[in-house]
């Protein structure tokens, strides 16, 4: 399977002046060929190793990006370049206001970088190596080119704010299920574990014959009691395994496709990588980044590794002639109407506005389809804690009637 990677380099211009950045390629072959369109001979060329896809989750030294200390960071160069304060003393404001560590480092290293004479984006690119996403990177550098870093830095904000905005909410969507799953399985074992028995105690005391669902209850607090080390050892082992498959290649491909398929959440897996891929593609072509480019960083935000793969795939496709709209056809990786509008978009030379308007419309089929989840999961949820709950009243108070029955 084909993955996109990130590497660092150093090389010299056809000036002869010493220059660094980064580039994502497929291979360190195919990086130096494209660093050699630009400069005149490479000198070193370094692989980084990144950890998630998501354009927030970027890690390094175990500290994560702050996605509310990044977002506002944006905000504020925005306004601060607007009026018309110099970039190194913008970054040396901006630095003082971050109370996030990391970023806060980062942001003083640039701005003594800047006032040294290098540029923004390749400062950012260097100082903030794993720590800041490449679609960051890259728009800076398109605004820098086309003397708009204000507003690069304005489209950034927008892009994660709005991005911040959409995983905030799948995240609500799935934690009131989840912790009210929690909590039902823990309150059951709590009852199987210590109530049941007392109640058994009780009945065995007074020597009656006991209803088939009491017995049928006391059996299975028994199998509770008896084996619950063994219970949770085979689901830790079950965690354990599915964490270390699910690190694999093929584990990660299968786990991600699982995810788009599965009932009620797996429509929610695909609406949310249609979401990111056109939100971000236009985000990226409205930065002057061209076509090939935007699609591999794209590639890299979005969150399911099968659906990152596939788009990281289409690059390969565009390098070789195809069009966007044909490779995603073929590819299949993405909503039927989404390939549709790229490639009409494409067609009539406004793939940014299609995009940006086809993103809409799949953040709206996004929050329905969450509104729709939470459904259809709540009574789920609640029947199958009523016929639970029922079981166990029903068991205890038939026992309780037969035994008054009997003296």
């Amino acid at each position: 399977m084909i993955q996109i990677a990130t590497f660092k380099y150093t090389a010299l211009s056809p000036s002869g002046q010493r220059i660094s950045g980064v580039i994502e390629s497929y291979n360190e072959f195919d990086a130096v060929n494209k660093i050699k369109e630009t400069a005149q001979v490479v000198l070193k060329v370094q692989q980084v190793e990144e950890g998630k896809h998501g354009l927030l989750d970027m890690e390094i030294g175990g500290n994560k990006l702050n996605s509310k200390a990044f977002t506002v960071m944006c905000s504020q160069f925005a306004i601060i370049l607007r009026s018309g304060i110099p970039i190194a003393r913008a970054a040396h404001l901006v630095a003082d206001k971050t109370t996030d560590k990391p970023l806060k480092k980062v942001l003083q290293q640039v701005a003594e970088d800047v006032e040294s004479g290098r540029s923004l984006s390749l400062s950012f690119a260097e100082r903030g190596d794993k720590l800041l996403p490449s679609i960051f990177i890259e728009t800076l550098r398109a605004g820098e080119a086309s003397g708009g870093v204000d507003k690069a830095f304005d489209t950034m904000y927008k892009h994660y704010d709005k991005d911040v905005q959409i995983r905030g909410k799948v995240k609500s969507a799935l934690a009131y299920p989840i912790f009210v799953l929690v909590i039902a399985v823990a309150v059951v074992i709590v009852l199987m574990v210590k109530v049941v028995p007392t109640f058994t105690a009780m009945f065995a005391d007074l020597g009656a014959e006991l209803p088939f669902i009491t017995r049928m209850l006391i059996a299975i607090s028994d199998f509770f009691r008896n084996y619950i080390l063994y219970i949770a050892g085979i689901i830790a082992a079950l965690i354990i395994a599915y964490k270390v498959y699910g690190n694999s290649e093929e584990g990660r491909l299968k786990v991600a496709q699982w995810k788009q398929k599965i009932p009620v959440l797996g429509e929610i897996n695909v609406l949310n990588s249609a979401v990111q891929f056109a939100d971000t593609m236009s985000t990226m072509l409205a930065s002057g980044i061209p076509l090939n480019k935007a699609v591999s960083i794209t590639a890299k935000v979005i969150d399911n590794y099968y659906v990152s793969q596939e788009v990281g795939k289409l690059s390969e496709k565009l390098e070789e002639g195809h069009s966007l709209g044909a490779s995603m056809r073929e590819s299949g990786c993405m909503p039927d109407i989404l390939t549709d509008m790229t490639a009409v978009g494409e067609q009539t030379g406004e793939m940014e506005e299609t995009l940006r308007t086809i993103g809409a419309y799949y953040e709206n089929e996004l929050q329905m389809a969450m509104d729709a989840a939470l459904k259809k999961l709540e009574p789920t949820l609640l029947v199958g804690l009523a016929v639970v709950a029922g079981f166990i009243v029903i068991a205890i108070y038939m026992a309780m009637f037969e035994m008054y029955s009997a003296m």
